[in-house]
Parts: structure tokens; C-alpha cells; sequence
């Protein structure tokens, strides 16, 4: 991994400008309105959390009904009694969902859907600090809040993010790739965490206006994709 670190540091005057160029042009959107817990559908009880980044959180969209939160639920709900609840920010990276989960009130769930890792992306923060980082939320999830099983969506291709220009876009996706295979060696090692790897696709026009969050479709793909993961581990593995 020299070579990844060597080319960022060439390219570090270039990245900062590009960067900061970035941070004034993209629109800043809000983040979905609209209820953050709630209980649908029939059957089973399910506790359901969902945690994680702005993509968590709906920006992108108008409505949680429209975000992560509301396919996922609709796709859980077809078959069981889901009480489910958002914990989502902004700007969050691993490390700070972690504070803020260990500054919350406990209460039980039986799975947790997680949505993290661009933040940390930007910040170049590390794979063995990233790993660390969410053993420890994964850790906080499995004591405090009694998960029994953790669905982690994998770091989604940067380099595929229209607001992201060359080369910053590659440096960006070459770091989440080497995330996103942290994720994998992880869940390949811990039997109660499962992978949420959808096919992003990241088609611009199915973007929202910002060119660095999912529009409806990206997230309507990802909730039902999810939730058909989740069906399918509760029909062979029930809880």
C-alpha cells in the first residue's frame, strides 16, 4: 500500500484545491423529513435499527417514506411486525456514531442496518483505524443495545460520484475500495455480521441534484435489496 500513499502526497496540493472547490460548490441538501421510528406491518415482531451517514439520514429525498428507512421497512413489513428507529446525522463518521451511541439511551433491537464509511472516505481515515472503529460500534450495538444480528452496507464507489472531480474521484474510490474490502474481511470473520453490498450502479441521472447522494431510485433499489437480504437470512436463520 506505499504506492496509494505516495500518490496521494503527490497529488496533495491538487486534491486540497479540488477539494475545498467541492466543499463551496455542491449544494448542501437537507436531510429527509418525516418520522424517525414507528411500527407496519403484520406477523413476527421485529426490532429493527438503522443507523449510520446523510445517506441514512435521506438526503437526496423529501421523506423518510422515500429514503433508506421507508423501502427497507415496507420491504421487512410484508412479512413481519417491524418497530424500527433512525439514528442518523450529517457528517457522521464511524467514530462519531460511536460517541453518539454510547451517549444514548438503551433500548433493545433484534437487527441493525448500518449505512457508513463515505465520511470516513473523505478523511482518509485508515483501514486499521476503520476497522477498529466499527468493531467497536458493531461491539456497542451487540452489549448496550442487544443486536443479535448486524447488516453492514459496504462503502459505495466513489469514483463514481459526479460532484467528485479527477483526480480526486480515483484517490476517493481507490481509499473506499480498500474499505470496502476491510468491511468484507470482517464479515467473513464475524457470524453475526452480514454484508449489504447492492449494485450501486450510480448512474449520474439517478443521483440527486447534488452528484454525491442517491436520488429516489438509488434509494429505492438499496431499501428493497436490504430488506430481501434480511427476509432471507430470517427464513433460514430465524432469530
Amino acid at each position: 500500500m506505499i504506492w496509494p500513499r505516495l500518490q496521494q502526497l503527490a497529488l496533495a496540493p491538487v486534491l486540497g484545491v479540488q477539494a475545498l472547490q467541492v466543499v463551496r460548490r455542491t449544494p448542501r441538501l437537507p436531510e429527509a423529513a418525516g418520522p424517525r421510528e414507528g411500527v407496519a406491518g403484520q406477523g413476527p415482531e421485529l426490532r429493527l435499527l438503522v443507523l449510520g451517514d446523510s445517506s441514512a439520514a435521506g438526503v437526496g429525498v423529501a421523506t423518510q417514506q422515500a429514503a433508506l428507512s421507508g423501502h427497507l421497512v415496507r420491504a421487512i413489513a410484508v412479512e413481519h411486525r417491524v418497530s424500527w428507529h433512525l439514528i442518523a446525522r450529517t457528517g457522521w463518521t464511524t467514530g462519531r456514531l460511536h460517541q453518539v451511541l454510547g451517549q444514548t439511551a438503551p433500548r433493545p433491537f433484534d437487527i441493525a442496518v448500518t449505512a457508513l464509511g463515505v465520511n470516513d472516505t473523505t478523511r482518509l481515515i485508515g483501514p486499521a483505524r476503520w476497522r477498529a472503529q466499527t468493531a467497536a460500534v458493531h461491539d456497542l450495538l451487540r452489549a448496550v443495545f442487544k443486536v443479535r444480528r448486524i447488516y453492514a452496507t459496504t462503502v459505495p464507489p466513489l469514483e463514481y460520484f459526479r460532484a467528485l472531480p479527477r483526480p480526486l474521484n480515483g484517490v476517493l474510490g481507490h481509499h473506499a475500495a480498500r474499505l470496502r474490502s476491510t468491511l468484507e474481511e470482517m464479515a467473513a470473520a464475524t457470524e453475526d455480521l452480514r454484508l449489504i453490498a447492492p449494485d450501486w450502479g450510480l448512474d449520474p441521472a439517478l443521483m440527486a441534484a447534488d452528484g454525491f447522494h442517491p436520488g429516489p431510485e438509488i434509494y429505492r433499489g438499496w431499501g428493497a435489496f436490504a430488506g430481501q437480504v434480511i427476509l432471507d437470512d430470517l427464513r433460514a436463520m430465524p432469530l
